[in-house]
């Protein structure tokens, strides 16, 4: 499985999104789990005894594991939009295939396959939620498959800032461009495109490389000049860009009036 997502949105933005690790989201399972039998061992403590009969008993117990095996990852992913406590304890989150946030049908798709599937009715323990992730190449069970989701991770190390400069030869010509219409998205994805270009395979990092040099062109109104490669292009913008936002930050000290000389004597 590879360390990055591809995952893309509609715009063709790459995301920095990693999927989560199998022996990660086993733990976090773990201990969801160990949540769950606290709390179905809570309620059938409270359960009055001797109220009911053998068979009444047996179906309200299967009532209260079914509502506690199901009910609490959905509600938890719904109303956290895709996290439960053990996500939360080993930073996961559960979102879309697009990347987008998880709603409630994805969080019943995700828990009623998990246990009927992946997990507990026909999953032996967990095995076949195991089996699925493994040769997943995003980690995937059947439940995330079914729902067009994805668990990832949230806490992720931080990533490499790029050295971004303007060549020589591109000095005058960066001074000139027009670069207040270039959105800030754009620029963070260049600037993530620039920080993993070195990981990038030679087509992906062409076609990437172009894709985002023509969205920067349109944006300045400059497309990349002939013969510069795309990497310089978009160092130069980036770092022009950088250069202007710092000089606009340094306050500009006020310039003192010369004195009049026409002033009467103090």
């Amino acid at each position: 499985m590879t360390a990055m997502s591809d995952l893309v949105t509609g715009d063709a933005v790459v995301l920095e999104l990693r999927p989560a690790g199998v022996a990660t989201r086993g733990l976090a399972f773990a201990l969801d789990v160990l949540l769950q039998v606290v709390v179905l061992a809570v309620l059938l403590l409270l359960l009055p005894s001797g109220l009911f009969d053998t068979s009444l008993s047996t179906a309200l117990t299967l009532v209260l594991v079914v509502c506690v095996v199901v009910g609490y990852p959905v509600v938890s992913e719904a109303l956290t939009r895709g996290r439960t406590l053990g996500k939360v304890v080993l930073g996961l989150r559960v979102v879309r295939d697009d990347g987008g946030p998880v709603r409630f049908r994805h969080a019943l798709v995700r828990g009623l396959t998990g246990f009927f599937v992946d997990f507990w009715a026909l999953g032996l323990g967990g095995a076949v939620a195991l089996v699925v992730a493994l040769v997943s190449r995003r980690g995937q069970r059947v439940g995330d498959f079914l729902a067009g989701t994805v668990v990832i991770r949230e806490r992720v190390p931080a990533s490499v800032e790029p050295v971004v400069w303007v060549p020589p030869e591109l000095a005058g010509w960066a001074s000139g461009l027009d670069l207040s219409r270039l959105p800030d998205d754009l620029a963070l994805s260049v600037r993530q495109y620039l920080g993993r270009v070195g990981d990038l395979s030679g087509d992906a990092r062409w076609s990437l490389g172009r894709a985002l040099a023509d969205e920067v062109g349109r944006a300045v109104g400059a497309p990349c000049p002939p013969h510069v490669p795309l990497e310089r292009y978009l160092s130069a913008v980036l770092a022009e860009r950088r250069a202007r936002q710092s000089r606009a930050a340094v306050p500009v000290a006020p310039v003192a009036a010369p004195d009049n000389p026409f002033a009467p004597p103090a």
